[in-house]
C-alpha cells in the first residue's frame, strides 16, 4: 500500500509518540485493488482511501481513528447485473493494553460495550484494519434498482411442483373452503 502520511502501514507501538498524533494515508495501487477484490470476492473495487490517525488513548493505551471511503461493484443477487456501491464509514479501534477480564467458561458472557476495542500488541497494522472494515461494511446482498426476486418452482420430472402457495399453513384449508362453498352454491 502507497502512503504520503507515513512510508508503512504497520506501525510499531513503542515508536508511536505520546504527545502527537501519527498519520497514515492509505492508498492501494490497481494490482492491490486487484487483490483486495477477488479476495472479497467482488468484481471491481476502485477509490479506496483509508485515513486518519493513531493517538494515544490514555497512559498505556492506543485510539485508531479514521475515514474509510471505497467503491465496490459486485453481482446482484437476483439478476447478476453488476451494483455499484460507496462506502463512507468512520473507522474507530482502541488497542488496549489491559483488557477486560472474561469470565469462567460456565458462566454466561455479556459482549463488552466497547465492540472496537482489542488487545494492544507490539504493533498496529492499518492495513489489516483497512481490510476487516471494508469487509465488513460491503453490503451481503446487494440489488440492482427494480431487481425484485420471482417465484421460483423446481420438482422431479412428470411431478407437480410445490409453489409458495402451496406451502403456506391454511393453503389446504382455503382450497377445502373453496370445494365445499362451491358444493353449496350447487
Amino acid at each position: 500500500m502507497s502512503s504520503s502520511a507515513s512510508p508503512t502501514s504497520t506501525f510499531r507501538v513503542a515508536d508511536l509518540r505520546q504527545n502527537r498524533p501519527t498519520g497514515f494515508d492509505l492508498r492501494p495501487n490497481a494490482k492491490e485493488l486487484g487483490a483486495l477484490a477477488d479476495a472479497l470476492g467482488l468484481t471491481t473495487l476502485r477509490k479506496v482511501v483509508f485515513t486518519g490517525e493513531i493517538r494515544a488513548y490514555g497512559k498505556n493505551d492506543w485510539e485508531l481513528v479514521g475515514a474509510l471511503g471505497a467503491t465496490v461493484v459486485q453481482p446482484c443477487v437476483v439478476t447478476l447485473e453488476p451494483v455499484t456501491t460507496r462506502i463512507d464509514e468512520k473507522i474507530e479501534r482502541r488497542f488496549l493494553a489491559q483488557m477486560p477480564e472474561l469470565p469462567d467458561d460456565d458462566e454466561e458472557i455479556e459482549m463488552p460495550e466497547d465492540e472496537n476495542s482489542e488487545p494492544l500488541e507490539t504493533h498496529i497494522d492499518v492495513e489489516a484494519i483497512l481490510h476487516e472494515a471494508l469487509a465488513l461494511n460491503i453490503p451481503q446482498f446487494p440489488r440492482a434498482d427494480g431487481a425484485e426476486l420471482q417465484e421460483a418452482v423446481f420438482t422431479e420430472a412428470g411431478k407437480k411442483a410445490m409453489t409458495d402457495e402451496d406451502v403456506r399453513p391454511f393453503a389446504g384449508l382455503a382450497a377445502l373452503r373453496d370445494q365445499l362453498g362451491s358444493k353449496e352454491d350447487e
